[in-house]
């Protein structure tokens, strides 16, 4: 049986020596090949033409033309996945959430202080991130963000015994929780959310999604009580437990050793909920690669909690979801647009 086709990569930044490290980190990887490399979008755009390129890493400051306006134009005219790498600064943090918006698959953080060794440090990572958003699905598009926040809707009055909803997502899961959040009242009970993202960003995705949503959005914090109307995101390098917390739940972070390869772990979160919560609780995964939720949703399910998962059709990739739903993990498949009105009648209803 032949092994599967490497993934084609063309690497685009205008320093020579990143494109040199990039292509590097990216070769050691056995799911992916660097065809080629451009020194800024008029050039890439010729070497996709030549290549024919699975997925391209795309640099956001470049000369002639920036990524972010050669990303829009790309997404329109040949649309292909595409990782943007970004300057860890104020400036490049939102330049990269920007791009997320307009169709990126993901984004890598390139350290300001030796950007470099920065990269080589995260050389797993980045390789790991390309590699799923070479599988993404172009064709799903999450709903564009709406020019101001909803109107403020009836207070919610939740049923007994909601005491927690937990989610977690990978590739793609940006944009979907995003929809999500955006289209949720206040005053739902506590979510609790890992999202796989490389360091560098969750502060400023946190802060972007608090500004979009009715509900309050933070970064957790150790030991801080879990409070109704907030949802609260892991921060890198940090898995997220909630615990019993008289009279109600608090978030713990764990600085533990990587779970199903990632730190924060959907794993770690949903058995905490499964122990913590048991039928009192609502497990969600949502679109990413790998397997990483599929057994703590399951025992969240073992234990009595209502679970949800994205269905195959509006997943950017559909391995996360599939996956808990192969390991009997998921009770129903949901579109991304139908999932807070889900989250919103399970809160509600008695």
């Amino acid at each position: 049986m032949m092994p599967p086709r490497r993934k084609r990569v063309l690497v685009v930044d205008d320093s020579a020596l990143i494109r040199r490290v990039m292509s590097l980190i990216l070769e050691r990887h056995p799911g992916l090949e660097v065809v080629g490399t451009a020194t800024d979008p008029y050039d890439a755009r010729e070497k996709i033409k030549a290549l024919a390129p699975d997925v391209l890493t795309l640099d956001v400051e470049m000369p002639r033309m920036d990524g972010l306006t050669f990303l829009g134009k790309l997404q329109k005219a040949h649309p292909l996945p595409v990782v943007m790498v970004s300057s860890l600064t104020a400036k490049g943090t939102a330049t990269a959430l920007d791009a997320l918006a307009l169709g990126a698959v993901d984004v890598i953080g390139k350290p300001e202080v030796d950007p470099l060794q920065g990269l080589e440090a995260m050389g797993p990572e980045i390789a790991e991130a390309v590699y799923a958003a070479a599988q993404a699905a172009l064709s799903v598009r999450p709903a564009p963000p709406p020019a101001a926040l909803p109107p403020p809707q009836a207070p919610v009055r939740l049923a007994p015994g909601r005491q927690l909803i937990a989610i977690g997502s990978s590739t793609g899961g940006t944009e979907a929780l995003r929809e999500i959040f955006q289209a949720l009242p206040a005053g739902l009970p506590p979510i609790a959310v890992v999202q796989h993202m490389l360091p560098g960003f969750t502060e400023a995705f946190a802060a972007r999604l608090d500004r979009l949503s009715a509900p309050r959005v933070k970064l957790a914090e150790d030991g801080e009580p879990l409070q109704t109307g907030t949802i609260y995101l892991a921060p890198s390098g940090y898995h997220l437990r909630v615990e019993r917390h008289p009279p109600g739940l608090a978030a713990r972070l764990v600085e533990g050793p990587p779970v199903s390869r990632h730190r924060p772990s959907a794993n770690v979160l949903f058995e905490s909920a499964a122990e913590t919560c048991r039928s009192k609780a609502l497990g969600i995964i949502l679109t990413g690669m790998g397997d990483d939720g599929a057994e703590g949703l399951f025992q969240m399910r073992k234990a009595g909690a209502h679970t949800l998962g994205q269905d195959e059709a509006s997943s950017v990739v559909y391995g996360m979801p599939k996956m808990a739903w192969l390991r009997g993990a998921v009770v129903q498949q949901v579109p991304l647009a139908a999932l807070a009105r889900h989250m919103l009648a399970w809160s509600t209803e008695p």
